[in-house]
């Protein structure tokens, strides 16, 4: 039998035999580690812009071109992180190393991030953000990619999938929300110097080490409570020579998959509009609604609601339709929940900064909205991991590490992709660094809506459109089990007799 033969050959086999599902302490484990990325993101999507340029007093469009200049090596390292994940040869398996290596150095550079050197300004805050930004996200990405990959390995079922990787998506909205909601009640707290809570320079500095400490908890947590489960994952491929032309040929081969790169198109596109809506949900919180710290804080509670409501409803929705329907309904429905508010405060039909009421109301918008842009954000992941076996089919190479690199990069790609946007807006509304909120002419407040309204929902309908092009459902991600299994059972057949 020819090396492409056996490979084929043992790729299916370990796709068939791998047709379990794990337990709930692994399922748990597993979603545990995503608190780090979800720490690491909402930071970057819900703070960075406001502190470098609001507190540090760094111009918008540096504190975008930073977050781009990131996303652009991340482009470059995810794929790589991925295939040399999926080739690697270990006592620890493919994954379970990578993991482990990143924990301690992702904290640190996190916490540097909100620490920068006081005598830095301008340029020199400029290079510092870049270096820092790209170190965090290539560390980000070491841990990330292999621990995203697991999920394929986890599970072969079109439904238990999603609802697998929903413990994911909580962990992660839980772990940002938490520290969030730290920030804003415990850190960023007013002093004599600043009215404002979250102008005061010192509570980032507090946030940066709290939120560094529960990364690096996470990471090890989530590697030694899956660590038992490396005998039961996928082997690597067989051993062969892997010139640098050899691989990127693999990784174009194995990433050319129409569904794949219909999905991954759209999900570029809807990490973009939801990293604008959380970029400036900051500034829509500070300065369009005139919320306090405490009150955004009582904000960040209810989006736990959101998290509970999408892990409870995802394995329902995920039995009864298609992966590609529930994206596009949810996110159809997270625009119009999230964006009806804003749309109204623009004719005058929203009760006035300063009530109960509107509290009341954004509380309640922003609970069912999140809920909704949740359960279509695990349908991505999802959806991708359904993906490998029909690219193994074609290709003969189980690639989890190669396509959850991929999804990765658009998980970052949300913050990156949003603080470039949002900094954009803010430097288009000409929004002076360290305003008092209400000293803020109604007419910049305005302009800011003006602006983000039409850019997220053009973003959603990009998206709504290109998810058209994915084609994996329920029953073809069946036949091409069937097929998997009908492979081994012909290669045992072909085997002669010892």
């Amino acid at each position: 039998m020819s090396e492409a033969a056996e490979a084929q050959t043992g790729a299916a086999r370990a796709a068939v035999e791998a047709r379990r599902e794990v337990d709930l302490p692994t399922r748990l484990f597993y979603g545990f580690g995503s608190v780090a990325f979800g720490v690491k993101d909402n930071g970057f999507s819900y703070f960075l812009v406001f502190f470098y340029n609001q507190v540090l007093g760094l111009p918008p469009q540096l504190v975008g071109g930073a977050a781009l200049i990131a996303l652009l090596f991340d482009a470059v390292i995810d794929p790589m992180i991925g295939q040399f994940s999926d080739n690697l040869r270990t006592p620890w398996g493919r994954r379970h190393p990578l993991m482990y290596a990143a924990a301690l150095p992702f904290a640190l550079a996190y916490l540097a991030l909100w620490n920068p050197p006081a005598q830095l300004h301008g340029q020199a805050l400029f290079v510092y953000l870049i270096v820092t930004a790209i170190v965090i996200r290539g560390f980000s990405s070491v841990f990330e990619v292999p621990s995203s990959a697991l999920a394929a390995e986890f599970s072969t079922g079109y439904g238990p999938r999603s609802v697998l990787l929903s413990y994911r998506l909580f962990f992660a909205w839980v772990g940002g929300l938490t520290v969030n909601f730290l920030a804003y009640r415990v850190f960023l707290t007013p002093d004599a110097h600043h009215r404002v809570g979250q102008l005061n320079p010192a509570g980032y500095a507090h946030y940066g080490m709290a939120a560094a400490a529960i990364m690096f908890t996470a990471i090890l947590v989530s590697a030694i409570g899956t660590h038992r489960q490396i005998p039961h994952l996928m082997p690597p491929p067989p051993r062969r020579k892997l010139t640098l032309a050899r691989t990127l040929a693999e990784m174009q081969e194995t990433l050319s998959n129409t569904s794949f790169v219909f999905l991954l198109t759209a999900s570029i596109a809807t990490a973009m509009a939801a990293g604008l809506a959380a970029s400036l949900n900051f500034y829509f919180n500070t300065f369009y609604w005139g919320f306090s710290s405490a009150e955004i804080s009582d904000l960040t509670i209810g989006v736990y609601l959101s998290a509970a409501i999408a892990l409870g409803g995802t394995p329902y929705l995920a039995r009864r339709f298609s992966k590609r329907a529930v994206m596009r309904t949810m996110m159809v429905l997270s625009v119009v929940v999230g964006l009806t508010p804003v749309l109204l405060r623009l004719e005058g039909w929203m009760p006035p900064n300063g009530s109960f009421q509107l509290l009341a109301v954004i509380f309640c918008t922003s609970v069912v909205g999140t809920a909704f842009g949740i359960i279509s954000s695990i349908m991505g992941p999802s959806m991708i991991a359904d993906v490998v076996e029909a690219a193994q089919l074609r290709t003969g190479r189980r690639s989890e590490g190669l396509f959850f690199a991929a999804s990765a990069f658009v998980a970052k790609a949300t913050s990156g992709f949003g603080i470039f946007f949002a900094s954009s807006v803010v430097a288009a509304i000409h929004l002076t660094p360290g305003t008092d909120p209400a000293l803020v002419p109604h007419a910049v407040t305005r302009h800011l809506a003006l602006i983000y309204a039409p850019t997220l929902i053009g973003l959603y309908a990009i998206a709504f459109v290109l998810l058209s092009g994915y084609r994996i459902t329920r029953a073809s991600h069946l036949e091409t089990l069937r097929q998997l299994a009908a492979e081994v059972e012909e290669a045992g057949q072909a085997e002669p007799a010892m």
